[in-house]
């Protein structure tokens, strides 16, 4: 394969109706690939081939990876890019709310890349997992984010070594981004300064690098961060 060329490749994208998903939808179909979208939401997937689908759902992630599968010949590429948060202290998240960003990051991921892997090992293909810097460090007010994004990588490092010679696995770890994943929070818990975020195409056209590297060679992890980001180090 060509650098910087997905030449055809089908790529499945959870999260991919927004945000980081969106943006890595419009990186592969430039690079040549044929993106498909996962989303609760899929209003803004445009002419992108798109299936609504809760990652929250296991059941639901086995029927349509496995019948995408099927209607598209096989799968190249899985991005794991849905991802949500409810800032705040430990005591002032619910339970339920604290489960659910575990359920959707964490177990959504790992539904995912479980349901495509057999796939994935017949085209000889790649994930890309999406954790944050917030896997590197913890913060206040992001005990379930935190937590899941560091089970993320830790889950994409086990992955990696598990399925060596068998699949490529990258976990990425984007710092701040410009998309709706800060809205409607309070003050206390939005950047102080937008100018620090990256823009979401930005942070996916290294997706498409990681999915573009030659046989034999796997791009394991990546940072990308704005210059002056104030999550890490």
């Amino acid at each position: 394969m060509d650098i910087n060329s997905l030449d055809a490749k089908r790529v499945l994208i959870t999260g991919g109706g927004s945000g980081l998903g969106l943006a890595s939808a419009m990186a592969v179909q430039k690079a040549g690939g044929t993106p498909v979208v996962l989303d609760r939401n899929i209003d803004d997937a445009g002419d992108f081939t798109a299936r609504a689908l809760d990652v929250t759902d296991r059941q639901a992630v086995e029927t349509v990876i496995d019948g995408l599968a099927e209607e598209l010949g096989g799968i190249d590429a899985l991005i794991t890019a849905a991802g949500i948060d409810v800032p705040g202290e430990l005591d002032e998240v619910s339970a339920d709310q604290w489960e659910n960003v575990l359920q959707v990051n964490l177990l959504g991921t790992v539904s995912a890349v479980r349901a495509a892997l057999p796939h994935l090992t017949r085209s000889r293909g790649r994930v890309v997992t999406i954790s944050s810097t917030l896997a590197l460090r913890g913060a206040a007010g992001a005990t379930a984010y935190a937590a899941s994004k560091f089970g993320v990588r830790g889950f994409s490092q086990a992955l990696a070594a598990e399925t060596a010679g068998r699949i490529g696995v990258t976990n990425l770890i984007p710092g701040g981004m410009r998309t709706k994943f800060f809205d409607g929070r309070t003050e206390q818990y939005r950047p102080q300064d937008d100018s620090r975020l990256n823009e979401p195409a930005r942070v996916a056209e290294a997706i498409v690098f990681a999915l573009t590297q030659p046989q034999n060679v796997e791009v394991r992890e990546m940072l990308i961060a704005h210059e002056e980001e104030d999550s890490w180090p």
